[in-house]
């Protein structure tokens, strides 16, 4: 997982304590119930906030939705990768069970209006790129350690990519019932059983 982008087109990312306090609020909020339907005035009365408030975090509806899912990803992104630091040979796993419970909380409410709205579906896309570059390095220097048995780090890289692209375009949760969440826990549990020596 990876950060994209400015949390507000605003502040260009920089944001005060209260705007913070709002932006994990939006994306509680979010996560639980999707955001198709919400609207700036049922936002601003259900988290007890001026519309003005709103706006100041971002110009539109549409702004604020792409807003809101960068700062989901930007902080999943910090923990994640705190959780790949401490992790010990097994880095690979650390990351993609990190994933799982990062992404665990959101419902798939939250999942299809992602995939319905083109900016926040961007914002996802451009993540799970960002995650499989990632998933590449992991996997190289798990062999190179010596944690993996020797693979062609290449193919593993682009089984994996495929896997996460289509978790991300909710083919997975289509055509197997699996959230995505579920879906890392169970593609994190492929690559132990495949890649341990």
């Amino acid at each position: 997982m990876q950060s994209t982008g400015h949390v507000s087109g605003h502040v260009s990312g920089h944001v005060t304590a209260r705007q913070a306090e709002l932006f994990d609020q939006l994306v509680a909020l979010f996560l639980e119930e999707g955001f198709r339907d919400l609207t700036i005035d049922a936002v601003a009365a259900r988290l007890r906030c001026s519309k003005t408030t709103l706006y100041a975090l971002a110009g539109t509806r549409d702004e604020l939705v792409r807003a809101v899912v960068v700062h989901f990803f930007r902080g999943a992104t910090e923990r994640v990768e705190a959780r790949v630091a401490a992790a010990g040979e097994q880095r690979i796993v650390a990351y993609l069970d990190a994933v799982a419970e990062e992404l665990e909380s959101a419902s798939a409410a939250f999942f299809d209006d992602v995939a319905a709205s083109p900016a926040a579906r961007g914002i996802y896309e451009r993540n799970t790129r960002a995650a499989a570059g990632r998933v590449a390095e992991l996997v190289a220097e798990g062999v190179e350690s010596g944690a993996f048995r020797p693979v062609h780090v290449g193919f593993v890289a682009d089984v994996l990519t495929s896997t996460m692209v289509r978790i991300q375009q909710r083919r997975v949760a289509a055509a197997t019932g699996l959230e995505d969440a579920a879906a890392y826990t169970e593609l994190a549990a492929l690559v132990l059983r495949g890649l341990s020596t």
